[in-house]
């Protein structure tokens, strides 16, 4: 082991010290200038980071002197997208990426991503790496909010102001589809085929939804851009899997203190991975099986499973926990009272999902349990809490839906929605700014009552028209009332002694 661990002077980490790091910490044995970039990746996050970069690291170590590395994007000009630029131009592009499990923390050195463009420093370059014949696929982690889909409608979101600015400034967008479609027409000016767009956003049907979106914003554009786009460029639905927190300060210390590397943006991560994709591209991919990840014609039961059992399951410990006054995920779980609601929503989930292909949805479920309750795993409730908006359509009021015209309880999907209405009235009440792209709406909503749903349920934009629905409103307002007048905790302890 390297004698710098300990000492205080971690070693800087960039292509060049490579060979001076720690035995233990995994480094790349590929020749990364041998690498192509056949990848563009919008939205070079902690997920992407520690997913799909993962997997194309391990890809790499199996198939050197690869065309499919990653040329990563940033699009908006926000301190997080700064941040990442500094740190991975700073490090050749390589970051630190820690898997930490009750037993071990095991770091590596990621270096699938070899390029890094910040499009508000060059909107032009980003266009050019997309329409350049290398680039065979686009892939989008650029979170739920950021496809502009009206939920209450299942519209475009054409008045959105990103949009009406790509549309009316061509040469210099500022949003995804933006600069998706410049690049596709200069490929389809110059007869060049297409390449594939991937999402890998927590999105039911996200292939399906970029399709939509996309091609719609193009027919604005041009008709027949729009026409080559929805007959050539293929859009496969994928499902993605990777609990990844926010890279906190602490992280930055353990990285440099446990394993010698002094990173400016490493990633912390649990050891579960999975990536379900369908097999539908129209300019060849990486032979991913290779690496683990599953090829299939047919990802809907597999996301269906995923966002209504796991990312409903954080809906309910993000808002209830942040209520009960706790900060970390694993916090919530150790009270027992919570992890039996989370089991209890999951449950009555359950018969809205599909029989899925290899799974044991009661060995998954548990499996989440255990995940959710790693305490290496720093996962704040704030994380979980953003955008509510546009993650309880997609996470929530899917098996709501469902469970109204089963008839079946919606005990504990009616308890998440209640605890988000109380989570946005108690930050209204306190003057706490909301994180949210409706934020403005949702803080008027809630000064209205503390009390009555209505006013935050009858938002088209989220709830479409289940507020007509008198059981689910009451359901709601059941619960609500509950929770102002008892609490989180005390709320969870009287439903138990109800059961």
């Amino acid at each position: 082991m390297d004698s710098n661990i300990g000492t205080g002077s971690p070693i800087k980490l960039n292509q060049a010290s490579l060979s001076r790091l720690p035995a233990n910490v995994r480094v790349p044995n590929y020749d990364r200038r041998q690498i192509t970039n056949g990848i563009v990746h919008i939205g070079v996050g902690r997920f992407h980071r520690s997913h799909q970069a993962f997997y194309l690291d391990d890809y790499f170590h199996q198939n050197p002197g690869s065309q499919w590395g990653i040329c990563g994007v940033g699009l908006m000009d926000y301190d997080y997208d700064r941040r990442m630029r500094d740190a991975l131009r700073s490090q050749d592009c390589l970051y630190t990426l820690v898997e930490r499990s009750l037993s071990s923390d095991r770091a590596r050195v990621i270096g699938s991503i070899t390029r890094y463009l910040f499009a508000p420093d060059n909107r032009q370059a980003v266009i050019e790496a997309m329409a350049n014949p290398e680039c065979r696929i686009v892939t989008l982690t650029i979170t739920e909010s950021g496809y502009y889909y009206i939920e209450g409608s299942g519209e475009f979101d054409v008045n959105h102001p990103t949009i009406q600015h790509d549309l009316q400034h061509p040469d210099q967008p500022t949003g995804t589809y933006g600069f998706l479609t410049a690049a596709l027409e200069k490929r389809f000016k110059q007869g060049l085929a297409p390449f594939t767009v991937l999402s890998c956003d927590n999105l039911q049907g996200n292939g399906d939804m970029v399709r939509k979106m996309l091609t719609t914003f193009a027919q604005l554009r041009d008709p027949g851009l729009a026409r080559w786009i929805s007959e050539h460029v293929a859009f496969p639905n994928c499902m993605v899997d990777r609990i990844t927190p926010i890279t906190t300060p602490q992280d930055i210390k353990m990285v440099a203190e446990q394993f010698g590397i002094d990173d400016a943006f490493p990633g912390v991560t649990e050891p579960y991975i999975q990536w379900v994709i369908e097999d539908t591209f129209c300019a060849g991919r990486p032979d991913w099986e290779s690496v683990g990840v599953q090829m299939t014609k047919d990802v809907h039961p597999y996301e269906l499973m995923k966002i209504r059992l796991l990312n409903a399951s954080h809906m309910l410990i993000g808002y209830l926990g942040s209520l009960a006054g706790y900060t970390y995920v694993h916090e919530v779980m150790a009270n027992s009272l919570f992890q039996q609601a989370v089991a209890n929503l999951m449950d009555e989930v359950t018969p809205t999902l599909q029989s899925v292909p290899g799974i044991d949805l009661d060995d998954y479920k548990k499996t989440l349990i255990e995940r959710f309750s790693n305490p290496k795993i720093h996962d704040q409730l704030l994380r979980l809490c953003l955008d509510g908006s546009a993650r309880i359509p997609k996470f929530v009021l899917g098996s709501l839906r469902d469970k109204l015209q089963l008839g079946g309880a919606i005990d504990y999907l009616s308890l998440t929605v209640a605890a988000w209405c109380r989570y946005l009235t108690s930050h209204d009440k306190q003057g706490q700014p909301i994180h949210d792209p409706l934020a403005d709406l949702l803080a008027q909503r809630a000064s209205l009552s503390e009390l009555d749903p209505t006013p935050l349920l009858s938002i088209s934009e989220m709830f479409g028209d289940l507020v007509q629905s008198p059981r689910f409103v009451e359901a709601v307002a059941g619960q609500l009332q509950s929770l102002h007048e008892f609490g989180a905790k005390e709320t969870l302890a009287r439903s138990k002694q109800a059961q």
